[in-house]
């Protein structure tokens, strides 16, 4: 199983990437997966977590992952010190921030820089979620953009598939 943590604020779309990986990684037959938020008092603004489990076989465990394969911050403010702690062995922590970090397990990517110039708007969960396809063994392009057409309104699909086409020729494909 492949487990995904989300750190985010309250309006930056962490949830919304947690399901559209989940249902991304399930546009194969024989692929299962599990989405869901956990957060306090709802609203804009406050830091909030979500969880997305993917896997070969029926996801039966609904708690939230204690360590992640890959854990990312939608905001680096919620980056610190501390982010190992939530990383499985061999895992990796993937940060919206337009600076590098001086640590191999870390990854960043401008994500609001990105979202910025297509959307016009800083919300960083598509391009977060691009940045996860080297990351992911089993994700693609052709799966991000199914997941975008079959779950976010019309209106906001051309744009979000242009910010995953952005971040991955930006990333030509590999993070680390």
């Amino acid at each position: 199983m492949i487990e995904v943590i989300w750190h985010g604020r309250g309006g930056q779309g962490a949830f919304t990437a947690a399901r559209l990986l989940g249902a991304a990684w399930c546009a194969e037959d024989g692929r299962y997966a599990l989405a869901f938020p956990s957060f306090g008092p709802e609203r804009r603004g406050a830091p909030m977590r979500a969880f997305t489990k993917l896997s070969d076989a029926p996801v039966g465990d609904r708690s939230a992952s204690k360590r992640g394969n890959v854990v990312v911050y939608l905001d680096e403010t919620l980056f610190d010190a501390g982010f190992a702690r939530e990383l499985a062995p061999g895992g990796v922590a993937l940060v919206n921030a337009a600076h590098a970090f001086d640590e191999d397990r870390v990854c960043s990517i401008d994500a609001n820089g990105i979202s910025q110039a297509v959307l016009g708007r800083a919300i960083p969960n598509t391009a977060l979620l691009a940045a996860l396809v080297p990351l992911v063994p089993g994700l693609t392009r052709e799966s991000l953009v199914a997941a975008v057409r079959s779950n976010m309104p019309e209106r906001l699909q051309e744009k979000n598939i242009a910010v995953i086409d952005t971040v991955l020729a930006a990333t030509e494909g590999d993070l680390l």
